[in-house]
């Protein structure tokens, strides 16, 4: 393993902008209608119970990463195998989350860019602080959050005073009554992102005050929960739950509502580089913990040889997981009920 740390504020900051990821962005939790929110409030608290699963494995292996505890509990073989399944996974949600960044670009900013071009240079940036080593993305993290959070505030602000926000959209509570928002809940928020936070327990044995972990995860799920369950608020309150339902990116279309004085308008920008700042972090933190696994599982010396090729696979799985869009989104759902059935 790379000899580095990286601190408690680090870990927070990398754990929070994982769980905005694509979240933020797109119809999260709509299934539930107008209990969206409460829906993604009741996916957090079960990432809170799934946590402490997690935690209790980190307790017994403070030193070892997944890959590497899997083997004591299963035995050499077949924890090898279950390892290299959870390195095949995190590579397939790498490139994921670089197909979403991708089509959200080229569909709001960039028609004119082939995708392949818009997916290459963000996996080449992605590599290259993956090569500086962890401790670098963490200090990445940690000042990004802090662009990231007042990049939010700005949005949310001028959201607020546009005067396109009607709270009666929300009502009534419990419409469809509990049973919806806990099946959403459970089927979709749980895993997403929440169960895909497995991916620290790779990142884990790095944390210079391992004695903090508990604090940091709860928190990081709590503060993301909240803001996750408030930005599906407004957008329901301003779009309603047909056009959310309808929409790939409903907080893009919230967002190029706002019209100040026909002068403050256009803020797609600030949706499209908050979706490049959460993805870039979540595909770095997908894509490290699959090259861990990997340095673990083979026995190699050195992680920086196999980051390129690592990277040219998650870069070919983007382009050919889906030959469109709406494909690529089918599938993911088709994926997300799969791990939530298997849990």
């Amino acid at each position: 393993m790379e000899k580095a740390k990286v601190s408690v504020i680090q870990l927070f900051a990398m754990m929070f902008i994982f769980n905005l990821g694509t979240s933020l962005i797109v119809a999260y939790g709509i299934d539930a209608k107008k209990d969206a929110w409460l829906a993604i409030l009741l996916g957090m608290c079960m990432g809170m119970i799934l946590f402490f699963i997690y935690y209790s494995l980190f307790r017994q292996y403070p030193n070892l990463p997944l890959t590497g505890y899997a083997r004591k509990i299963f035995g050499k073989n077949l924890g090898w195998i279950i390892g290299l399944l959870y390195v095949l996974g995190f590579l397939y949600m790498a490139a994921r989350n670089v197909r979403d960044f991708g089509s959200l670009l080229v569909s709001s900013t960039l028609p004119e860019t082939p995708l392949l071009a818009v997916n290459v240079s963000l996996v080449l940036v992605i590599c290259y602080v993956l090569y500086l080593g962890i401790e670098v993305l963490g200090r990445t993290a940690e000042v990004f959050i802090v662009v990231l959070l007042l990049l939010g505030v700005a949005g949310n602000f001028f959201v607020l005073v546009s005067g396109n926000v009607d709270f009666h959209q929300l009502r009534p509570f419990l419409e469809h009554g509990l049973k919806l928002p806990l099946r959403v809940a459970f089927r979709d928020v749980f895993f997403f992102p929440y169960g895909e936070m497995i991916a620290f327990t790779m990142l884990l044995p790095y944390l210079n005050r391992p004695k903090l972990v508990k604090k940091v995860w709860l928190s990081a799920i709590v503060s993301s929960g909240l803001l996750l369950s408030w930005t599906a608020s407004l957008n329901i309150a301003i779009l309603g739950v047909d056009v959310v339902e309808r929409s790939v990116f409903p907080t893009l279309v919230t967002i190029g509502k706002v019209n100040l004085f026909d002068f403050i308008e256009r803020l797609d920008a600030i949706v499209v580089f908050t979706m490049l700042l959460t993805v870039f972090f979540k595909v770095s933190i997908f894509l490290y913990s699959a090259v861990i696994g990997m340095v673990d599982l083979f026995k190699l010396n050195n992680r920086q040889q196999i980051l390129l090729p690592i990277g040219v696979i998650v870069i070919f799985l983007s382009m050919t997981m889906a030959s469109s869009f709406p494909e690529h989104l089918e599938e993911g759902h088709y994926v997300l009920h799969y791990y939530s059935r298997s849990s």
